[in-house]
């Protein structure tokens, strides 16, 4: 079973043990999330319940289907939406507040969301190849990808060959990170090490699917 908050990165920073250590954490923003529909295996095939974080509407959502959506559970404005398959939490009633309390220190959640994007790039930062030698006759080209394919058989390139495009800007999930510290009043979580996006990114925290691919479970 799997429990998931909705939340807004707000940045990086340290904090300090008892003993004196530094620990780098990342300041998350979780909710509040509303409860907006619970699927079941009878009614729609699989279990799950479908949060929203509430914010500021984006464009994308504010179509007449989704307002109606919205209006069922008496939601407001909502800026993210997503599902938590295998949910554990049908016991929340619909148009009630998702708590913070579901998670707690020391709690190893997954975190997903969308990485930077980086544009178009080569292969020397998209897949860290070491580049051509600057000396010994090499005109300019110590940055190029070297040879992608055969002379004569297969006549083509092999697909899966890694070459220059679009870099960063996709789903992704770190997995095993820890929860150091809740704020209860201001819906702050602190976790340890970096997570994926830039300031203001919506993010995905799981909690239950640890050592499974996260994005089974969140869509």
């Amino acid at each position: 079973m799997a429990i998931g908050i909705l939340g807004k990165k707000l940045g990086m920073t340290q904090i300090f043990t008892d003993e004196g250590k530094v620990i780098p954490v990342t300041v998350i923003k979780a909710g509040p999330c509303l409860v907006l529909q619970k699927k079941t295996v009878k009614s729609d095939g699989y279990d799950a319940v479908q949060i929203g974080l509430v914010g500021p509407t984006p464009k994308r959502l504010r179509g007449k289907a989704v307002a109606g959506h919205l209006k069922k559970s008496q939601a407001g404005n909502i800026s993210f939406i997503r599902e938590i398959k295998g949910s554990d939490m049908h016991h929340l009633e619909i148009g009630a507040m998702v708590p913070l309390a579901l998670l707690a220190e020391n709690d190893l959640i997954n975190v997903v969301g969308s990485s930077k994007g980086k544009g178009f790039q080569g292969v020397i930062k998209r897949h860290h190849f070491a580049g051509l030698p600057e000396t010994h006759g090499t005109h300019k080209k110590q940055r190029s990808p070297g040879s992608i394919g055969m002379c004569a058989y297969p006549p083509k390139t092999l697909r899966g060959k890694r070459m220059p495009g679009r870099m960063g800007g996709a789903r992704t999930t770190i997995r095993n990170l820890t929860v150091v510290r809740l704020d209860l009043e201001q819906n702050h979580i602190l976790v340890k090490g970096a997570v994926p996006g830039a300031i203001n990114g919506k993010l995905i925290l799981m909690k239950g699917c640890v050592g499974q691919t996260a994005d089974q479970n969140a869509t």
